[in-house]
């Protein structure tokens, strides 16, 4: 049997075995039509349980506050095992609750696929069936974390004036005290941070800094990125000589904003899901 076939055959067994050591698989709500108008916001979420028709995960969630997925809505996700990395598109059947031995929870009801299909690298997520398109965010080293309070107040008032707002990088009068800036792939959202896919020109930024200042785009929005402090956790170079790099929110000097992220994370993914409903009633109506 061909390696490829055999691996995609295999990817049940795989999924039992993140299962029973509490590892993760990635999900992100589908693309809401055909033109790919903007860029997922893909969340890791732990594997709870599995039945023969069902992947339940936990909730996935933006520092505390739960990312409500609607029943029904599609979703694209992603099945990683050492190098084999699989995508399936799945729906939500909404929750339920489940006995986790760590802390009872909360679990996310995903339909199990009939199929899958393989991707080979992790910045080319495309198959025959879905594709993810990951955000690009502006990085730079945060040089002073005390320095970012005052652009961070000034991201909360442009989300306050809405569709006027520039969303060019701060202005000297606000910009916090930062190193040269660098682009970055957001390749997942946890509970309390990011996962970054950092290309290898950059590598040496990332050895000499452990606090930077983000912009993350909301794509389709109209005001400016989100902006906020988060403390390098850990890395760790890929095949490609890129850097996967795990990043905590720092809220130290500012408390109030991390509401403000939270908040306006959940406000757009909720909008994601609404035109995703919107496009799969028109598409059933046709």
């Amino acid at each position: 049997m061909p390696a490829n076939r055999s691996r995609t055959m295999q990817w049940r067994r795989c999924l039992e075995q993140i299962q029973e050591r509490g590892g993760a698989i990635e999900i992100a709500v589908a693309h809401a039509g055909d033109d790919d108008d903007g860029a997922h916001l893909i969340w890791r979420v732990r594997v709870l349980a599995l039945s023969a028709d069902e992947i339940v995960v936990e909730q996935p969630a933006a520092l505390g506050q739960i990312v409500h997925i609607r029943d029904g809505i599609e979703l694209v996700a992603i099945l990683t095992v050492g190098q084999n990395r699989w995508m399936f598109t799945t729906s939500s059947r909404g929750v339920l609750s489940v006995d986790d031995p760590r802390r009872p929870t909360r679990g996310l009801r995903l339909v199990m696929p009939s199929e899958v299909q393989r991707c080979q690298r992790r910045h080319h997520r495309r198959v025959d069936t879905a594709r993810l398109l990951l955000p690009q965010l502006d990085v730079w080293p945060l040089l002073d974390p005390k320095s970012a309070v005052l652009a961070e107040r000034a991201c909360e008032l442009a989300f306050a004036r809405g569709p006027e707002t520039d969303a060019e990088e701060p202005g000297p009068s606000i910009r916090p005290e930062l190193g040269p800036r660098f682009t970055a792939s957001l390749v997942n959202l946890g509970g309390g941070g990011v996962g970054l896919e950092i290309g290898p020109e950059h590598s040496q930024i990332v050895c000499r800094h452990k606090v930077y200042w983000i912009q993350i785009p909301m794509p389709g929005e109209p005001a400016a990125p989100i902006c906020a402090s988060a403390k390098l956790v850990h890395t760790h170079m890929q095949s490609d000589h890129s850097i996967y790099a795990g990043l905590a929110f720092d809220f130290t000097f500012n408390a109030p904003h991390q509401r403000f992220v939270a908040d306006q994370i959940c406000r757009y993914v909720s909008r994601q899901q609404e035109a995703a409903r919107v496009a799969q009633s028109l598409r059933k109506s046709a």
